[in-house]
């Protein structure tokens, strides 16, 4: 709007095209209510009346050379405008095999009250500023905009709320300016890209017939979709590109973008797999594990020459069968990649050296909840990655389920809308189109550092896998499947009616791909001798090296007096002032609890100089308000951390309150870990049976990861267990899931009954960091226990002794002739116990013993204990969970192995059940009490 002059009389309207249609809508809403409008226009509207109410002498704004419209039809213009812009996407040829639900009719001059001449009258940049030169009148506007928003690309950003991206995608999209630059070349190089991909799913189709490969035929062009959009992450500044994908054309993906040999694929093929077949130079890293996994779950990693100085690494993420569950993962490796761990404080964040792109399924990304957990990560400091490429690999059909039947919106995107994220349905039989989606998404994501979503919609040229006949579920579908043309023949088509290339050319094309193929299949050898069990290597089948965690009383005390330090004017709540002013005389009195313990060890790990990451729902204050490790100003709510300010260390601590999704972070962590091994990296749940909800992560991931594809993690995971009355969910950690998938030292499970043993462990896992014998850690952290006596230690545990396996009750044992029984237990149990036994009169008879580590189970440890007791009769498992649950049916056949046969075995504790606890806490106690009692009780 510009200044009126002064008198209305020789006011000249200010409003025009788009602009004079709101300022006409908020006029109407003067005229209701004043109120409703803002001050300006409240203002204007009382000076001057109508924005079209104009005096004889006033020239209307002229709509064309020398002619007059009516305002009514400027107005119905704009509004067609605006519709081609928000729902011309209903009307884009974005389906290769058609679409019957194409709604052309929105956008017809009649539905507006307008004509071809209305249209001619008015001029171009009355409806629209950014379209070519070469666009002169309203009807051409609206023909130029039909093509942009209407033709085998279709976009969707009107549900973007930020005004400047809006206008910079809407100025990007009429502009033209995405046109791809495709002269002659690039178009030949564009259909041998595609003739490359089709050759060689159609070797493999008459090589390995029958076998499984998930095709990418229907959706070629995602491999030139992927190049460009890796080739263009590069110049815009990446040093790591980060791919997670599903099974569909990860093969091609493989063998094209990731250039895996063709050999390799084949051997794979043949079932036999050969280690020297992988190209001697090291260009692509191949990790092998011991039982390995199939052809389609497979990643590489692949070193892309930027110059002579300097390497782009390319990393195609291994992905198990829940396949959106990758995507979490891969957001881990990316943020690993960005951040800058080496110095104190909070890493620092480089949101242009490290690209993630995620390829969905079309019935995955809206079925899929881990997909909305991880775009909930896409914003959050903790989280965020400066923008993820997101491609839906749409083939319109999810095994034998139509679209109809898996989603209840339009598109396989519509899910994005809800984080704003930008979204293109593109035709995947258009490489130049594809192309050009590409480019706009990297531009985005380079001015923004925001997510961007490419619809590619194709279809599926075969079976959900090629063992499959989908005639019997899809037959319509596939009958309009076997009569359409393949991308590079119809792209071929397209070519050689542009004159850029004959029928010769084409067929030499396919001719060097086939000869290529034949030439690696060659190389395969028909057999290889396979070992009949796969195991593993000696490094991970040992046991962890002795690893000295003991540091010094005065490094203890230097420690503490720096946790408890607080910056000048800083203001802690009163309350939680005084609970951390005691942790001063802690040391001295030999009080050291579990929060204390471990911020001590995280302290003495980040002066080792290795780097620091915990994330959790409430892992800032710790959910039962034990850490404390991010304090708040009561005045200001400044935050700080004493272990960012702490002088000694030597690289970065960064704590995070994550969003209240278990699967996406914990996938997240799993990933930033994997990437970033030299990091200690720590999930926390909020209670140990949150980790439900992350039960894809801990399957398939972080306990088999290693076996399947050599992939090392030393994560540590947190899981709040013990059996408090709070009811059967907050409970249980379900410790019996970890145990009955322990084996080939795949992972630690602890569960500790005093806080230096948790000092140790964690400083014994960061010790183990980046080392071949690593591997994850998952400790049943207490809950109660935090704040009991029992649990804390003296200094000396620090500082002189190391983690134990197995640990001893002081108070039993002292006579080992006398011991009849012993009780072995874990965790909160054993100190029960021990409170039991200090109301003991005669305690000679009873020794109970703690197993700390139950995993790797300490056979050597607990018979160096046992045959102590020469007169032993029993011993006897102490557990608060049901019978079926908890540790029991793990150390049953353990225990039985290392006892002779005089000495019996057997369980105390609750009896098998479906529900993990008691939801009432009187009842809870009652068995509680019942369960010590029998324990401490003897009877001939």
């Amino acid at each position: 709007m510009g200044k009126p002059s002064s008198g209305k009389g020789s006011y000249q309207p200010a409003f025009y095209g788009p602009n004079l249609g709101v300022a006409m809508e908020l006029y109407d809403k003067y005229l209701e209510n004043p109120d409703s409008v803002d001050e300006e226009m409240r203002d204007f509207f009382a000076t001057w009346g109508s924005p079209i109410e104009q005096e004889d002498t006033v020239s209307k704004p002229a709509l064309s050379s020398g002619s007059n419209l009516e305002v009514e039809k400027v107005i119905a213009a704009v509004t067609l405008v605006n519709k081609i812009r928000a729902y011309g996407h209903l009307a884009a040829d974005i389906y290769p095999l058609g679409d019957v639900h194409r709604q052309e009719e929105l956008f017809e001059l009649s539905r507006y009250q307008l004509t071809k001449e209305d249209l001619e009258k008015m001029d171009a940049s009355l409806l629209c500023q950014d379209v070519p030169s070469t666009v002169r009148n309203g009807f051409e506007v609206v023909q130029y905009l039909k093509d942009v928003y209407m033709n085998k690309i279709a976009f969707e950003f009107y549900h973007v709320n930020d005004i400047n991206e809006k206008n910079w995608l809407q100025k990007k999209v009429e502009s033209g300016s995405l046109k791809p630059a495709c002269n002659k070349e690039l178009k030949k190089k564009l259909l041998k890209r595609v003739v490359e991909v089709e050759e060689f799913e159609n070797f493999l189709h008459k090589t390995y017939v029958g076998q499984k490969r998930f095709s990418i035929e229907g959706l070629d062009t995602m491999v030139p979709l992927l190049d460009e959009i890796i080739s263009q992450s590069v110049v815009n500044g990446a040093k790591n590109v980060h791919i997670g994908m599903a099974h569909r054309g990860r093969l091609n993906v493989l063998a094209h973008v990731l250039e895996k040999p063709y050999e390799m694929i084949f051997a794979e093929f043949q079932h036999a797999p050969n280690k020297k077949l992988v190209p001697s130079e090291g260009s692509i890293g191949i990790s092998f594990g011991w039982t390995g996994d199939v052809k389609y779950h497979l990643g590489l990693n692949r070193q892309i020459k930027k110059s002579s100085t300097s390497n782009v690494r390319l990393t195609l993420a291994n992905n198990p069968s829940h396949l959106e569950f990758v995507g979490a993962v891969v957001e881990g490796f990316t943020r690993a990649s960005q951040d800058d761990r080496t110095a104190p404080g909070f890493p620092e964040e480089n949101h242009q050296s490290a690209q993630a792109i995620l390829i969905h399924g079309d019935a995955a990304f809206p079925g899929q909840g881990i997909v909305a957990e991880t775009l909930n990560l896409t914003g959050l400091k903790g989280y965020r990655t400066g923008g993820t490429i997101h491609i839906i690999a749409n083939n319109t059909i999810g095994f034998t389920t139509e679209s109809r039947d898996s989603r209840s919106t339009r598109y396989a995107s519509d899910l994005a809308k809800g984080f704003e994220i930008p979204i293109i349905h593109v035709n995947a039989d258009d490489p130049e189109a594809v192309i050009k989606a590409a480019k706009l998404a990297c531009e985005y994501r380079a001015a923004f550092n925001k997510d961007f979503l490419i619809d590619l919609i194709g279809y599926r040229r075969y079976g959900h896998n090629e063992m499959d006949e989908p005639m019997t579920t899809n037959p319509l579908m596939y009958k309009i499947i076997k009569e359409h043309p393949t991308i590079t023949a119809s792209y071929f088509n397209v070519l050689q009616e542009q004159g850029v290339l004959s029928e010769i050319e084409f067929q030499g094309y396919k001719k060097d791909v086939i000869a290529k193929l034949k030439q690696a299949y060659d190389k395969v050898p028909t057999k290889e001798e396979m070992d009949e069990e796969a195991l593993p290597p000696n490094s991970v089948e040992r046991d962890l090296p002795m690893i000295d965690t003991t540091i010094s009383e005065k490094r203890l005390k230097e420690i503490n007096s720096e946790l408890i330090s607080f910056p000048e004017n800083f203001r802690v709540f009163d309350k939680l002032s005084k609970i951390l002013k005691r942790r001063e005389a802690a040391i001295e009195e030999g009080k050291i609890d579990w929060g204390l313990a471990e911020t001590l060890a995280y302290a003495s790990i980040l002066q080792d100089g290795t780097p620091i990451r915990l994330s959790g729902q409430d892992s800032e204050r710790g959910t039962f308000a034990h850490r404390n490790i991010v304090l708040h100003d009561n005045e200001s709510d400044k935050v700080y951390s004493p272990l960012h300010l702490l002088s000694t260390a030597q690289a970065s601590f960064a704590v995070h309150n994550s969003p209240l999704s278990e699967g996406a972070v914990l996938g997240f962590e799993y990933g930033y870990n994997v990437f970033a091994p030299e990091t200690l990296v720590l999930w926390e749940a909020q209670f140990g049976d949150f980790a439900n909800a992350a039960q894809v992560i801990f399957d398939q991931f972080i306990s088999a990861g290693r076996a399947k594809w050599g992939q090392k993690s030393g994560l540590v995971m947190l899981l709040p267990h013990a059996y408090e009355g709070q009811g059967p969910e907050h409970s249980s950690g379900r410790m019996e899931r970890f145990l009955t998938s322990a084996a080939e030292n795949n992972w630690t499970v602890a569960n500790l009954t005093s806080s230096a043993q948790y000092f140790h462990i964690l400083r014994r896992q960061a010790a183990i960091l980046n080392k071949e014998e690593v591997r994850p850690l998952v400790i049943m952290t207490p809950k109660s226990l935090l704040r009991n006596a029992d649990v804390a230690s003296s200094v000396s545990a620090f500082s002189s002794d190391t983690f134990q396996p197995v640990v001893e009750e002081e108070l039993t044992g002292k006579n080992p002739q006398a011991v009849k029984r012993i009780l072995l237990s874990t965790g909160k149990i054993a100190i029960d116990l021990h409170q039991g036994i200090t109301q003991l009169e005669d305690s000679d008879w009873v020794h109970s013993v703690r197993i700390e580590e139950l995993y790797p189970f300490p056979a050597n440890k607990l018979k160096e204990i046992l045959i102590k007791y020469p007169n032993l009769q029993e011993i006897r498992w102490v557990q608060e969970e049901p019978q079926n649950m908890g540790a029991w049916s793990f150390m049953e056949p353990r225990v039985k192995k290392l006892l002779p046969d005089t000495v019996t075995f057997d369980y105390i504790g609750r009896r098998r059940r479906s529900s993990p606890a008691e939801g009432d806490p009187i009842v809870h106690r009652k068995n509680q009490a019942r369960i010590i009692n029998k324990a401490l009780t003897w009877t001939e």
